[in-house]
């Protein structure tokens, strides 16, 4: 059976939980395998470029020593892609760059709510890396705590209020930019009424075909 490994870059179980939560959905009788792991190198969340570089040398290790059929970076900053494909030949997809090709999709221009300012920078580049910077209607920062987010209700107005800025500010699609507000997707999409993507069941939605096709 094929085997989709979805490797969350920061240390938090509850995070890796929510990721498993979050793509459940894509679990069907007699499809691939669909495994969240936890780097236990990884820092408690990515919030700095210093957490980001750190992770990538243990991402390598794992992807060099965990059989898959698609490897699955969860983070919104997509830590170590390049790097990570140069050791395995597996194929490596990153949850950013995901969401932002199911974003453009949906719409001609899309926001981004990130976890924190530092974030901004991480998917710019990413951004410029897929030639869809222009694409971008704006990114607005939470600035709270990875803990803050998993919880079920102390973020939750925020992100709403975040995600309803983005649409008044021209985007037709809201990209979740931490797979922490994984649980918050369906009340941030009723809330501000544009199609709200969750960057792992992004990731997951392009491994599929991948798998179903070998």
């Amino acid at each position: 059976m094929a085997r989709i490994l979805v490797i969350n870059p920061n240390s938090s179980r509850p995070c890796s939980e929510g990721i498993d939560a979050a793509i459940a959905p894509f679990r069907f009788p007699g499809g691939p395998r669909l495994e969240v792991a936890t780097l236990a190198e990884g820092p408690p969340a990515i919030y700095s470029w210093r957490d980001w570089h750190a992770v990538v040398e243990p991402l390598c290790q794992f992807a060099a020593r965990e059989p898959a059929d698609v490897l699955v970076i969860a983070c919104a900053s997509d830590p170590g892609i390049e790097a990570v494909r140069a050791v395995t030949a597996t194929p490596v997809l990153g949850i950013f760059r995901a969401a932002v090709a199911a974003a453009v999709a949906r719409s001609e221009r899309f926001g981004v709510i990130a976890l924190v300012e530092a974030s901004k920078a991480r998917h710019l580049a990413a951004l410029r890396a897929m030639g869809l910077e222009g694409r971008l209607a704006a990114e607005l920062a939470m600035n709270v705590a990875l803990e803050t987010l998993l919880d079920p209700v102390a973020a939750r107005a925020q992100l709403i209020a975040t995600a309803t800025a983005l649409v008044e500010r021209g985007a037709g699609a809201v990209i979740l930019g931490c797979t922490g507000m994984a649980g918050h997707r369906a009340a941030i999409e009723a809330a501000c009424g544009v199609p709200v993507i969750e960057p792992c069941q992004a990731a997951v939605a392009q491994a599929l075909p991948i798998v179903l096709a070998a």
